[in-house]
């Protein structure tokens, strides 16, 4: 495989000799002995080599793994990444539920998520739920960083950062088209081109994505959804003949999604009977969005030891999740979750839900959740690195300017159903008068980061500052205008230091020990006087080489002094987002990853292994109650819902020149769904699975490629979660076939 150079010191690639001494790789920091290379400066470590040199945890999908898979489900794909857990919701990855070492998983709330090192949630400070979500398959790679040396990457540095790498600019002309089709009437259409020269390149790319889905409502209609996403980019050097390296580099993305899916899940008797069947009263559901991204990245290279990168950016992602909420009998009003939990008492509403009796006019409250994202920013980077003797030294210094904002502008329709299942408008309802109000915050964060390697040691001391005033204006419901008759505003501020060091000692070129100390943190609400999610995290790991064998062990210990909680409908709470404490808890576990290949030194053939195993426990210190459905009461010892104590990955291929085949087994382990302690109830449990998905690729030609994937080979049934409101199914058995065409 050619060797390429990353930019701290290159924008573009040149070809590296594989017989680099240690003291060259050091000497520039980024400029290493590669298995696989990212050329972009939104990256974090940008490969494999450099991810493993952490003095923190970290983890580089890179291109070769995700297109093993062909994925296009993100649960998928970082589920081969120890320390990651994941509850699924609607078996396609639209919208995960992503924890990290343990971190409340709801909406990936807690973690930090960018696309090519820009924030990416809707609202990252003022509503982090992140129900927009970047298209995996459009990804060139992914990094998952865990650890001390994430205080880089905030606003949430507690469990860690998830950085998505989008399709890079091109050396030279090339591009690809590839189309599939399968189970379910799935489809995917995904075309990328771009090239250019010393002065001027550019990529322009298109996917297509959707599918009729997996679950069947009585009349018929279909249960999936249709994505589609445009990038390009731009790129001119400016100045090419002057001393300082002077970029500029222009992206655009534009995202939209209609799907039709719902919160409604299945009661426990109806799961049992058909998982993928959907009540009546879901039929009119649709979640509707649209998403752009405008980026301006200005690199200035003084020489090969200073770089300033500057980025500017802006946000805008609108959503109306429409879909029904409450069920309303003789007057009783309930929540369709706690319907789900009781059918028997609430049998009256549970039949206005199926489908299966004459309602009332006005029974059904379908909710058009509509909200309106907005975020931009302007972040810079300088990076500066020097040798004194035999030491290497780098700094890191960066900035942040941030403001985003999060507009509720709801309202609820109300509907009536027939005995057969049929729903008609009664009341229509007036927008703005369920919801009505503007979460904001406005944001600034800087860092500090220092590496010493001396020798075979290497320290990285950092801090993070943080500084958020988050605000919220509420206009009332009856103040449909705006006209600020009924304003009630809250505010609340945040200041805090987020220091955190890590080291590594490398024994030999096969065996290095490393470690690290960090506080952890996650903004708060905006109820005045809240305080944030703050805790002390510790991680203690191996890496070596034992001949073919490569591992990684890792234990971490996260003692949370104060963890927050967050009201989202998503976990079956009321969807106000107003965040709460829970007090204090422990999160400890282990990672181990090991890679192998069985194929002996000049085979024709390729035969590597991996297997990945995660363990997490969680116990909470105190007690306390709250209303969110995610939570309820706590006692002192009960772990925390949603996160399973056993997760294990292996994955098996055959590769050579002309073929491939992919063998992926997925095993996640039973989880609570209510906190607690002991054997999990029954209704709060989510059983263990074990998935297997299969893909292989045949090379007709150098350039045309046949593709097959099939997931859950075994056809198995399974539940991924009990929330939103009752059991949710994962994807059953499908396969798929593709072509793929590059130039």
């Amino acid at each position: 495989m050619n060797k390429y150079i990353l930019g701290v010191t290159a924008l573009f690639t040149s070809l590296l000799s594989a017989q680099q001494t240690e003291k060259q790789q050091g000497a520039l920091d980024s400029i290493q002995k590669l298995d696989e290379i990212i050329i972009s400066t939104n990256v974090i470590f940008g490969n494999k080599y450099v991810a493993k040199h952490r003095t923190g945890s970290a983890y580089y999908l890179s291109p070769k793994e995700l297109q093993k898979f062909s994925f296009t489900d993100v649960n998928r794909a970082l589920r081969t990444v120890p320390g990651v857990s994941i509850y699924e919701e609607d078996g396609f990855g639209l919208r995960p539920n992503i924890s990290l070492r343990g971190t409340s998983p709801e909406r990936s709330s807690k973690i930090t998520l960018m696309e090519d090192g820009v924030l990416i949630a809707p609202a990252p400070y003022s509503a982090s739920a992140a129900y927009y979500f970047p298209t995996i398959a459009r990804m060139d790679a992914v990094e998952v960083l865990k650890g001390s040396s994430q205080v880089q990457y905030g606003p949430s540095t507690t469990g860690g950062a998830i950085n998505m790498i989008s399709a890079q600019i091109p050396a030279e002309f090339g591009g690809k088209v590839r189309a599939s089709y399968g189970s379910f009437n799935s489809n995917q259409l995904h075309a990328k081109i771009g090239g250019g020269n010393s002065i001027f390149s550019y990529m322009v790319e298109y996917l297509n994505y959707g599918s009729d889905g997996f679950k069947t409502l009585p009349s018929g209609k279909n249960t999936g959804f249709n994505k589609n996403d445009v990038v390009a980019k731009f790129k001119t050097n400016l100045f090419p003949t002057a001393v300082a390296k002077q970029s500029l580099e222009f992206k655009f993305q534009y995202a939209d999604e209609v799907g039709n899916e719902t919160y409604l899940g299945l009661s426990e008797e109806d799961f049992n009977a058909n998982p993928f069947s959907r009540y009546a009263a879901s039929n009119n559901d649709k979640m509707t969005t649209d998403h752009s991204q405008y980026m301006l990245t200005h690199t200035l290279e003084f020489s090969k030891n200073l770089r300033i990168t500057t980025t500017a950016y802006q946000n805008n992602f609108a959503r109306n999740w429409y879909k029904l909420n409450d069920v309303t009998f003789n007057g009783n009003k309930q929540k369709i979750a706690d319907i789900l939990a009781d059918t028997s008492t609430l049998s009256d509403h549970f039949t206005i839900i199926n489908g299966s009796a004459n309602s009332a006019a006005d029974a059904l409250g379908i909710k058009a959740n509509n909200r309106k994202y907005y975020a931009q920013g302007i972040q810079t980077k300088l990076d500066y690195h020097w040798y004194t003797g035999d030491a290497f030294h780098d700094i890191e210094i960066g900035f942040r300017f941030h403001y985003d904002e999060e507009d509720r502008f709801q309202w609820v329709d109300k509907y009536s159903i027939s005995n057969e299942g049929a729903m008609t408008l009664t009341t229509a309802g007036t927008p703005g008068t369920n919801a009505n109000r503007i979460s904001s915050a406005n944001a600034f964060a800087s860092y500090i980061t220092y590496k010493l390697k001396y020798n075979n040691w290497t320290f990285t001391p950092g801090v993070r500052y943080e500084n958020i005033t988050l605000q919220r204006e509420d206009f009332g419901k009856s103040d449909v205008n705006r006209t600020g008759v009924d304003l009630a505003t809250r505010e609340n501020s945040v200041a805090v230091f987020i220091p955190g060091i890590g080291t590594n000692y490398k024994f030999n070129n096969d065996f290095s020990i490393f470690g690290g100390l960090h506080k952890g943190f996650s903004p708060p609400g905006n109820q005045d006087g809240q305080a944030p999610e703050e805790s002390i995290n510790y991680e203690l790991g191996t890496r070596f080489n034992i001949g073919s064998l490569k591992g990684e062990f890792v234990g971490f210990f996260n003692d949370y002094s104060n963890l927050l909680g967050s009201d989202l409908a998503a976990s079956g709470g009321t969807g106000s987002l107003d965040q709460f404490n829970a007090g204090e808890v422990n999160v400890n576990g282990f990672e181990l990853l090991l890679n192998y290949n069985i194929a002996k030194k000049g085979n024709k053939f390729s035969v590597p292994i991996s297997l990945g195993y995660t363990y997490t426990n969680s116990e909470f210190q105190n007690a306390f109650g709250s209303s969110d459905g995610l939570w309820g009461t706590i006692a002192s010892g009960d772990e925390m819902p949603y996160i399973p104590k056993h997760q294990f990955n292996t994955t098996l291929s055959i590769e050579h020149s002309d073929f491939e085949i992919n063998l992926n087994g997925r095993f996640n382990g039973e989880f609570r769904t209510q906190p607690g302690a002991g054997s999990i109830p029954n209704n709060e449990k989510v059983a263990s699975n074990f998935i297997v998905d299969i893909s292989a690729k045949y090379a007709m030609t150098k350039r045309l490629n046949l593709t097959t994937n099939i997931i859950n080979v075994f056809n198995n049934t399974y539940a991924v979660s009990r929330v939103p409101s009752g059991l949710r199914p994962g994807h059953p058995f499908g396969i798929y076939g593709g072509v793929e065409f590059r130039f």
